[in-house]
């Protein structure tokens, strides 16, 4: 990439290389609307893909207010398309008669490699689709699903004696650098 000069405020030129500025990189652009903290306690993530959702107007307008929940949601595979199911997305308060249903099935965009890996994969036993996270993306809307098998209650249980033992160890470093 060619150098290019730039005047500063003082009147001499500064040599200046390297990319755009930095805000246009693709994770920086992601705006996140809601994330489904309770899959990552619940479920062993095996695979994480990135989709597209079909939405109606009004959605749209109540996903960028953040009015969506996605408790209840998972996504199925039928007829060789992905169907995202459970997911709420409150009515928009401006909406008139062309208001949308808040828990509406919503189909979900993916290339159709992806599609046949996932109708592979989920009629493995035990293995399902849960969306991790919505967000925008450049404008458009976007899910990322994820393909999870259940963990059993004895997991759950260790990830939290894990978790609890990893806190307790940052609190004693945390202590010992105050001087405590």
């Amino acid at each position: 990439m060619a150098k290019t000069a730039v005047p500063t405020d003082s009147g001499r030129s500064k040599e200046r290389a390297g990319k755009k500025a930095s805000s246009n990189r693709p994770e920086e652009r992601r705006k996140i609307v809601a994330t489904n903290r309770k899959a990552k306690y619940d479920y062993s993530i095996l695979d994480v893909y990135e989709a597209g959702i079909a939405l109606q107007g009004t959605e749209v307008k109540s996903l960028r207010a953040g009015h969506v929940s996605l408790a209840d949601a998972f996504a199925t595979v039928t007829d060789g398309e992905v169907w995202l199911r459970g997911l709420h997305i409150q009515e928009y308060d401006f909406g008139s008669w062309t208001n949308h249903e808040p828990r509406r099935h919503r189909k979900l965009l993916l290339h159709r490699e992806e599609i046949a890996r996932l109708i592979g994969k989920t009629r493995e036993s035990g293995l399902t689709l849960v969306p991790l996270s919505i967000y925008f993306a450049g404008g458009l809307a976007k899910v990322e699903l994820a393909l999870v098998r259940g963990k059993a209650s004895h997991d759950k249980r260790q990830a939290m004696a894990e978790r609890d033992a990893k806190r307790e160890a940052e609190r004693i470093v945390g202590r010992r650098i105050k001087g405590w």
